[in-house]
């Protein structure tokens, strides 16, 4: 017989203690011999702890007395109310009592349960995001930074693509996951991606450039200490404090007239154009080491 536990530990604590029959257990001490048990004062309280330590009872012994400590809580008053205790679970998880013979049960008896009952127990329910949710993440800054997160695998460039600095794309990759139900904390970009093109906040024919499984939330900072944390093993970025978004002599690809292409049709011809900068970039102030080969 198997108790699941249904209540808190502290709850089925009190409701043993304050049990009627809870002086009169089987595993109560003797009162003329406290090392051994009521119900049997020729077997000693240790069975019921199931000690194992070096020096102590051989395993024959040892299982002698765990049969007669089981035998004795079968027929105890209390039995219920101490299988119920010593399968509930800690609020931090694990059992309340994880050792020795409770219930009428031994550790290994209780874990199992445990573990059946952690299988029994349906998947919670995913709750897809609201209309409104929905609607918040279909703002024209957020559509921007999901297009360019589709285009590119470079926080910083899709950053500056979508006309915003490295933090202000970071707190809006965020507070994505967050509308679409994902948790920023383990969602990749590829999972963020396919969640806004399921809800038709990208097309359905929008091409994902392929990245990894890497946490979409580990952007990176100054020291990388947040990429290894959220996603160990990712290649580390790092940032340099004072630099410009991005650098703005930029080669890009604009297109050119049309030209008669190879094979009939009329084709684009890309021209490359290198952009001005609006003013001159500061010099960056960084240690510089020359190194200077030498002759033998």
């Amino acid at each position: 017989m198997t108790t699941t536990p249904t209540i808190s530990s502290q709850a089925a604590y009190e409701e043993l203690v304050e049990h009627r029959h809870y002086h009169y257990r089987g595993c109560a001490p003797d009162p003329d011999r406290p090392q051994y048990a009521a119900a049997d004062d020729t077997l000693p309280l240790d069975a019921w702890g199931g000690s194992t330590e070096d020096g102590g009872l051989l395993a024959g012994e040892r299982l002698d007395q765990q049969r007669r400590a089981k035998e004795i809580c079968a027929r105890c008053p209390v039995l219920a109310a101490c299988r119920t205790y010593a399968n509930s679970e800690l609020p931090g998880g694990g059992l309340a009592e994880p050792d020795g013979i409770q219930g009428g049960q031994t550790s290994l008896e209780r874990h199992r349960a445990l573990i059946e009952h952690r299988k029994a127990v349906p998947a919670p329910v995913v709750m897809g995001p609201t209309v409104q949710q929905i609607r918040e993440a279909k703002s024209q800054t957020k559509r921007a930074l999901l297009r360019q997160l589709a285009r590119e695998t470079d926080a910083e460039l899709v950053a500056y693509r979508a006309g915003m600095d490295l933090r202000t794309a970071n707190w809006h990759r965020a507070a994505l996951c967050r509308l679409l139900g994902l948790d920023k904390e383990t969602a990749s970009r590829q999972e963020l991606l396919e969640a806004a093109v399921r809800h038709r906040i990208l097309p359905v024919r929008t091409r994902i450039v392929p990245d990894g499984p890497w946490p979409i939330a580990a952007a990176p900072n100054t020291d990388g200490s947040r990429q290894r944390r959220l996603a160990p093993g990712r290649p580390v970025q790092l940032t340099i404090p004072g630099l410009p978004d991005y650098p703005r002599l930029l080669p890009t690809l604009t297109p050119g007239p049309s030209r008669p292409g190879p094979s009939g049709p009329p084709g684009r011809r890309l021209t490359l154009v290198r952009r001005t900068p609006a003013a001159r970039p500061a010099p960056l102030l960084l240690p510089v080491r020359t190194l200077e080969t030498r002759a033998a």
